[in-house]
């Protein structure tokens, strides 16, 4: 019942997720008539990171609900078997269906709200960025749950300020995705989802980072145990 209920909440977040970039765009561009001057570009990453704050309270009281599939699987390689399979064969489907629903729907609503990322260099340069974008959060956020455990706001948001510098450093090449199942939901839209570039960039490049990132990570934590294993050893045999 616990899974069924994870995986309901991936389907809801991600549904809501691209709901959610798509509108404050749609609000701060059409509706107020900003255009793409500083004052819109301001109020955008302002609204951005309320919703970022939003959401990251969301997957709180969810228990573990995410709209972002590479968000459960760092926490998946680090955990058993079963919850890696779990992870990948239904929370990960559950925010791709989502997320392809949601894209459905709001264009629908609101046609020509959008056509979300798309990769504007060559699928190499593409990927680099993506995998780049992707291993920085993905140690940021590691090291954010481990440095302050137990202090939701400062987590959530020092994490939503990361992702939305990172998302504008990779906006222009690649839309700074750094989430493979929002980026299939609008790629579904177009009729490019099962292109080689789509494919390589949104999927395969931060599929990896996320690993790399997971496993660097997880060397520097270890190696940082064993400098201060060392130094008690050295402080007890001095004693």
């Amino acid at each position: 019942m616990a899974c069924m209920r994870l995986i309901l909440s991936d389907f809801i977040l991600s549904f809501m997720w691209v709901w959610s970039g798509a509108l404050i765009k749609f609000f701060v561009y059409n509706i107020l008539g900003f255009g793409f001057e500083t004052k819109g570009e301001i109020l955008k990453a302002s609204l951005s990171i309320l919703s970022m704050l939003f959401f990251a309270w969301l997957c709180k009281i969810s228990s573990g609900g995410s709209y972002n599939p590479l968000t459960v699987l760092s926490g998946a390689i680090s955990g058993n078997f079963t919850g890696f399979l779990f992870t990948v064969g239904a929370r990960i489907p559950a925010q791709v269906l989502g997320s392809i629903s949601g894209v459905k729907y709001i264009i629908d609503t609101f046609p020509g709200i959008g056509h979300g990322p798309r990769l504007n260099v060559d699928i190499h340069r593409g990927a680099l960025t993506e995998g780049l974008l992707t291993f920085a959060i993905v140690i940021i956020s590691l090291g954010l749950a481990r440095s302050n455990p137990s202090s939701f706001f400062i987590r959530a948001w020092v994490s939503s300020v990361s992702k939305l510098t990172l998302h504008i450093l990779g906006s222009d090449l690649t839309g700074g995705c750094m989430n493979p199942a929002s980026a299939m939901g609008w790629a579904y839209a177009r009729g490019d989802h099962i292109t080689k570039e789509h494919i390589f960039v949104y999927w395969l490049a931060p599929i990896e980072a996320t690993l790399l990132g997971v496993w660097t990570f997880r060397l520097l934590v270890q190696s940082k145990k064993l400098k201060e294993e060392k130094k008690i050893s050295k402080s007890v045999k001095s004693e």
